[in-house]
């Protein structure tokens, strides 16, 4: 089994509310430092192997494996994550415009509002992305028959007249 596999076992594995929240507490308290650190030198490609790299982030290599799959999507290049074993080469480079919108998408407040970010993207930049993001969210139905528009029914009559009675 690999590590990804590994994870995704690790993540899912039945346990009572009280170890469920002390194991997603440790787990987002090493994600944000990690975070911290890649937005701190967010001018240098974090490269290596897996496993000196989860060593390096505090993180065991099925752990880290965790933080790789959230933060994937936002690498220029991502990663196949089920290839994955120690030995595997890593590369970080990452598309920060997309980090803040997927952290927005995940809703980690956590994440989106660290101090660090001020260094990495303007504030107008940030606000952008957030525009950008909250429009992504809203539905707009397109198919929506006014009351004057013909019937849909195909009756000739006004929508008013008709079905929209």
């Amino acid at each position: 089994m690999g590590l990804y596999e590994d994870w995704k076992s690790l993540a899912e594995k039945k346990r009572d509310q009280a170890e469920y929240n002390s194991f997603w507490e440790d787990y987002f308290e090493k994600e944000k430092k990690n975070y911290e650190y890649l937005l701190e030198n967010h001018k240098e490609v974090v490269s290596g192997k897996l496993g000196e790299l989860s060593g390096k982030f505090g993180m065991d290599p099925i752990v880290f494996t965790g933080f790789l799959d959230g933060i994937n999507s936002s690498l220029v290049e991502e990663i196949k994550l089920e290839d994955l074993v120690e030995d595997s080469d890593i590369k970080l480079e990452i598309d920060f415009e997309k980090l803040y919108y997927n952290m927005l998408d995940a809703k980690a407040e956590w994440l989106f509002t660290l101090p660090q970010w001020d260094r990495v993207l303007s504030v107008e930049k940030r606000n952008d992305i957030t525009k950008q993001y909250r429009r992504s969210k809203i539905v707009v139905n397109e198919n929506k028959v006014g009351r004057n528009d013909p019937c849909p029914c195909g009756s000739g009559k006004k929508y008013k007249k008709c079905c929209g009675k």
